[in-house]
């Protein structure tokens, strides 16, 4: 697993970038009408999925924990597809959306985490990360009725937020040496 990480850095540190900047342009225009967040959430689940997937086929051969990259690439793309498919779905649709993929998401990143462990020092960024986004979903059914800018500023802080902290997990992974694997 560490391996796998420790190759695959960069996957986090694009998922990273790309959280940061969705939450900063959310915060700068708050003004946007829901259907461009919808679009811009839509991208966003698309490309972080894409590259999820890209990092668990190229771990496949190596490591029998590319699957849990894969189902977090699978639901990242599903979630974009149909974000895409019906642009015209209400804000508590989309909340819908966006409260369970983020409490799979943050799942699957503590799962990976928990898995870290015994392997490296530092794992708590990846767990952080995953426990905010569990934290962010959770709040977003908990509050179904908020209005549409607090739930864009919601959305922009929480990307934001996990976003830095995969890009710490990425430098931190980045970092790391893998160990030789056992014979």
């Amino acid at each position: 697993m560490l391996t796998l990480l420790t190759k695959n850095w960069w996957v986090f540190l694009v998922r990273g970038v790309l959280a940061v900047l969705f939450g900063l342009m959310a915060f700068a225009w708050p003004g946007l009408t829901l259907a461009t967040l919808i679009l811009f959430f839509g991208a966003w689940a698309l490309v972080s999925g894409i590259f999820a997937i890209v990092a668990a086929f190229s771990a496949a051969k190596q490591h029998s924990g590319w699957w849990v990259l894969l189902l977090q690439g699978l639901l990242g793309i599903c979630v974009g597809v149909l974000t895409f498919w019906m642009p015209g779905i209400t804000a508590l649709s989309l909340l819908w959306y966006l409260a369970f993929w983020s409490i799979f998401t943050g799942i699957m990143e503590i799962v990976t985490a928990i898995r870290l462990r015994k392997e490296i020092q530092g794992e708590g960024w990846i767990m952080l990360a995953g426990t905010a986004s569990v934290v962010f979903g959770l709040l977003l059914l908990a509050r179904p009725g908020a209005g549409a800018l607090a739930l864009i500023t919601l959305i922009a802080g929480f990307a934001v937020v996990f976003g830095v902290l995969l890009v710490i997990a990425a430098f931190r992974l980045k970092k790391l040496q893998p160990r030789p694997m056992a014979a």
